[in-house]
């Protein structure tokens, strides 16, 4: 076994009221990684991080610590704690309280727990908050005295389940700057579950893709943004123009009606695929010096940049510029091979693509038809 490898996920399948909600996973976490599963709602990442913690027992496959087999150890015997969305941290005690509570329970000594409360609440940023009521904390405040109460046993492993889920925005940003901040400083390794893409990009070593109980795609954070590997990964991770194509010969990809020099290589002559093209990657141009040409139908400022909407031979592409360009105007499209990501056709493939029904309204709209992103038939099922 690789020495660096704490956990071993091995065909990993759960079925909760006949549906299957992970089909055979295989899963390797090393030592001292920050690793981030991530995906949609009902996905199969909460499933997995519970079987991992022990509070759900897979229907087949094996779980390995240091390659011993878990399978039948009950939460409390297993190397992990676990940090919640919702923190529940005890109301009718202080913060000191609150996190001494592990050690409390294992009899240790007053002044190791003293030594330990004060060392883990300068850690989360707390020092100085040991009498207050934790009912009288922020929620930012409660997750960090939850994180401080989570690693008083020093786990090998912390499983952390949206726990930025309840914060307003700025507030998350600040947490995802301190909870890398904290793993880094602890040398745990962290196991985090989110369903947002910008938070496993700036928090992990390795990001985990999943959808429909599968392993999507294992790497880090830039691989997975620049290299995706199927049509669901690349419109998951950011926004991505993906577009049918052909596969001429190495280094040469047609879509849209145009021949285009790329950087990928080694598929079939004439192999249809998936191309990905991100919309920070497209220069607008004159149409004379343009690849493609398109009729901008809708433009929005974003501070830094306008993000457009321009119809090219009715796929409607998605463009980032920091120059303005009116509405129904007539754009050149310009885009270097290395803009290019040429991938094999998967079951996604068709499934996502152009903007033609893009709208920050619709963005808004989906938001409110899943507001608790926990609520899913997965979480039920457990």
């Amino acid at each position: 076994m690789d020495k660096n490898k704490i956990i071993e996920l091995k065909k990993i399948s759960v079925e909760f009221d006949g549906e299957q909600v992970l089909k055979a996973i295989d899963l390797d976490i090393h030592d001292k990684e920050f690793v981030t599963l991530l995906g949609p709602s009902g996905c199969g990442k909460t499933t997995t991080l519970r079987i991992i913690g022990g509070f759900v027992t897979q229907d087949s496959g094996d779980v390995f610590f240091n390659g011993k087999k878990v399978n039948n150890i009950p939460p409390y015997k297993r190397p992990v704690n676990t940090v919640f969305q919702k923190y529940a941290l005890f109301p009718h005690l202080n913060v000191y309280e609150n996190v001494a509570f592990g050690l409390r329970l294992k009899k240790t000594p007053d002044t190791v727990i003293k030594e330990r409360v004060t060392e883990l609440l300068k850690l989360v940023n707390l020092s100085g908050f040991e009498k207050r009521s934790v009912n009288n904390l922020s929620g930012g405040q409660q997750q960090r005295v939850a994180i401080a109460r989570a690693l008083i046993n020093e786990p090998k492993v912390l499983l952390l389940d949206e726990p930025l889920g309840a914060l307003d925005l700025k507030l998350r940003k600040d947490m995802q700057v301190e909870l890398k901040r904290i793993q880094r400083q602890t040398g745990i390794t962290f196991i985090y579950v989110t369903h947002d893409q910008e938070e496993a990009l700036s928090m992990s070593d390795t990001v985990v893709v999943m959808a429909d109980g599968r392993i999507q795609q294992i790497g880090t954070p830039v691989d997975i943004y620049n290299e995706p590997e199927n049509a669901f990964v690349a419109d998951f991770i950011g926004e991505s123009n993906i577009l049918d194509g052909v596969m001429l010969d190495d280094y040469k990809v047609k879509f849209s009606g145009h021949i285009f020099s790329c950087v990928d290589k080694g598929l079939q002559p004439g192999e249809k695929v998936d191309v990905v093209v991100r919309p920070e990657d497209v220069d607008v141009v004159s149409t004379e010096k343009g690849m493609l040409t398109g009729k901008v139908s809708n433009v929005t400022f974003k501070g830094d940049y306008y993000e457009i909407i321009v119809d090219v031979g009715g796929f409607m592409w998605m463009l980032e510029t920091s120059d303005y360009v009116a509405p129904d105007e007539i754009i050149g499209l310009d885009i270097e091979p290395e803009a290019i990501h040429v991938m094999k056709k998967s079951e996604y493939s068709g499934k996502f693509g152009d903007y033609s029904s893009f709208s920050d309204e619709m963005d808004h709209l989906s938001d409110i038809e899943n507001p608790d992103e926990n609520n899913t038939a997965e979480e039920t099922a457990e």
